[in-house]
């Protein structure tokens, strides 16, 4: 008797466990990595683009997304310069982001909607989207 309570305890172990694995493995997977493109005007040096990347990440973590864990940022920089703007918008669109921050100004902008049709554009530090026609209010 007691060979065959063992046998029947090891069976509904075993059956419990087998139940259980997918959970545990499903428990295991890594959340897909996210990436973000940031295009700045600025240069890494500008203690201003530090304050704002430090606000960015601030921001980020407070609704639960930590660099290097759960999302991957790519940033460049353009120094004001439109040719580096250019370059620097083809790099980024080949990096394939899940979405872009620019801060890079109307040109950056516009050069974003022409080459990444297909990834969101978030963007700030603009005069006048709607009448540079980055906007349609339709």
């Amino acid at each position: 008797m007691t060979a065959q309570r063992n046998r029947r305890e090891f069976i509904t172990l075993l059956g419990g466990v087998a139940a259980a694995w997918p959970l545990a493995a499903r428990a295991q997977q890594r959340e897909r990595m996210r990436r973000i493109g940031l295009l700045s005007n600025g240069t890494a040096e500008s203690p201003v683009e530090q304050a704002r990347q430090a606000a960015f990440l601030t921001g980020l973590g407070q609704l639960g997304w930590t660099a290097g864990r759960n999302v991957r940022i790519d940033t460049l920089w353009s120094a004001g310069d439109p040719e580096r703007i250019r370059r620097n918008v083809a790099e980024m669109v080949a990096l394939a982001p899940d979405v872009i921050l620019s801060s890079g100004g109307t040109v950056a902008v516009a050069a974003l909607q022409r080459a990444a049709q297909s990834v969101p554009i978030v963007f700030t530090i603009l005069v006048d989207p709607v009448g540079s026609g980055l906007m349609n209010m339709a």
